[in-house]
């Protein structure tokens, strides 16, 4: 079922589907309660045990390297379920949630090294 959302998604907007693999790593704010808005995420290519993906919440990300935490993507499922359906969605794409928002986009930045 979740597969079938997330080739949905990714058809709305056009990109052919890359699912992160199982225990891949992802970025997390950990640090930002889980009430904050909106929720962000953008997806880097892959590198090693990672999958590509920042996930916080609340404007904007800081800029320090700690803020982002490695977490496993069956975690990242858990923590954050409405951004599920978007994440086979490729690198380069970013997405912004809030309550009656949705915001998805792909930017060729988040591509570079």
């Amino acid at each position: 079922m979740i597969f079938w959302a997330q080739r949905r998604v990714c058809r709305r907007f056009g990109v052919a589907p890359l699912r992160p693999g199982r225990l891949t790593m992802s970025g997390v704010g950990l640090s930002r309660g889980s009430d904050l808005l909106p929720l962000n995420a953008v997806r880097h290519p892959p590198v090693g045990q990672t999958n590509g993906w920042y996930v916080w919440r609340g404007e904007p990300a800081p800029q320090d390297d700690g803020f982002f935490s490695p977490v496993h993507v069956e975690h990242v499922v858990v923590q954050f379920p409405e951004l599920v359906p978007y994440l086979a969605l490729p690198p380069g794409m970013g997405v912004v949630l809030a309550p009656g928002y949705e915001d998805v986009w792909h930017d060729d930045a988040f591509l570079e090294p």
